[in-house]
């Protein structure tokens, strides 16, 4: 595939982000609906989407490639948040001024909505999508624990915050795939799940897209948080990434999942744990933007070279 043929199966995404912002820019998308509807994606149709990719799905069967996905979810990102830790240190930002977020924000990628589509696009048909909700769940727990550690310097984990509707689907999802289960999930209630399921990551992609147009503009872009939050997120921390997918031996659907979360932007996460948790929200948004826009033109080759290395 070229790389153009990348873009086209990819752009989709991008169109999903431009739309939402024009809705917001013209006013068809209120800022008072933001929270009920990613309160419905987020507890109601993202868990069904991921019970109906999780049940079924012969790629999650072995335990050991589940605790490859929990692994690698993990380790992945704290590896992450500790480049973009020492990068922050050589950019010269402070502890107080931005450091703890900006290592938090270039530190993790982005998990969620916008990879599934991605990872669906790339890898039908493989198991890869199932695969990525176990990375995932490693993903949180990462974030939840050691970032949330890192952004507040306190070491008391917030482990209420990690039992959330989408890290539940995916314990049960497996535990019905261990014990056979899975396969009795059939008839109208899998269709109704199905469809609701199938509405989670556009609808959220759009409303993202929308919540992106609110950050725009609201502080003064600094070189330090755009370019240096582009290269960590964007260069430093694939490239360890993609040297994992190649010589660590992880099942095929999770190789295909390091070598699309290597392509990904800044997940938006970061900006509410800045909130929460006294960090500087302003430096997470400006990583969120800048490396979303630039990855526009690295996401395409990042996933072609990057297939190609791996040796997918």
């Amino acid at each position: 595939m070229s790389a153009l043929e990348v873009l086209t199966q990819v752009f989709p995404v991008y169109l999903l982000i431009i739309g939402g912002a024009l809705a917001r820019w013209v006013g068809l998308v209120k800022r008072g609906n933001d929270d009920a509807i990613l309160h419905l994606v987020f507890h109601v149709m993202y868990p069904c989407f991921i019970l109906d990719k999780v049940l079924g799905s012969d790629s999650v069967r072995d335990f050991g490639s589940v605790a490859w996905g929990l692994g690698m979810g993990f380790g992945m990102t704290v590896v992450g948040f500790g480049i973009a830790w020492l990068a922050a240190s050589a950019l010269r930002y402070q502890k107080g001024h931005g450091k703890r977020t900006f290592a938090v924000g270039a530190g993790v990628q982005n998990f969620g909505y916008t990879a599934i589509p991605v990872v669906e696009r790339m890898w039908a048909g493989t198991g890869a999508i199932a695969m990525l909700f176990v990375h995932n769940l490693g993903v949180e727990l990462a974030v939840w624990s050691v970032g949330v550690m890192l952004m507040s310097g306190d070491k008391r984990v917030p482990w209420r915050r990690i039992v959330n509707g989408p890290t539940v689907s995916v314990v049960v999802g497996l535990t019905l795939v261990g014990l056979g289960w899975d396969r009795e999930v059939t008839g109208p209630p899998r269709e109704a799940m199905k469809w609701l399921g199938a509405g989670a990551f556009p609808l959220a992609i759009f409303v993202t897209g929308a919540v992106m147009m609110d950050l725009i503009g609201k502080e003064r872009p600094t070189w330090k948080a755009s370019l240096g939050g582009s290269v960590v997120r964007l260069a430093l921390v694939p490239v360890v990434m993609l040297a994992a997918a190649k010589w660590l031996p992880l099942p095929v659907t999770l190789k295909q999942v390091m070598v699309v979360q290597a392509a990904m932007p800044a997940a938006m996460t970061p900006i509410l744990l800045a909130k929460l948790y006294g960090g500087r929200p302003a430096v997470a948004v400006e990583v969120v933007v800048a490396t979303t826009l630039a990855s526009l033109i690295t996401l395409p080759f990042v996933l072609l070279w990057g297939r190609a290395w791996v040796g997918l």
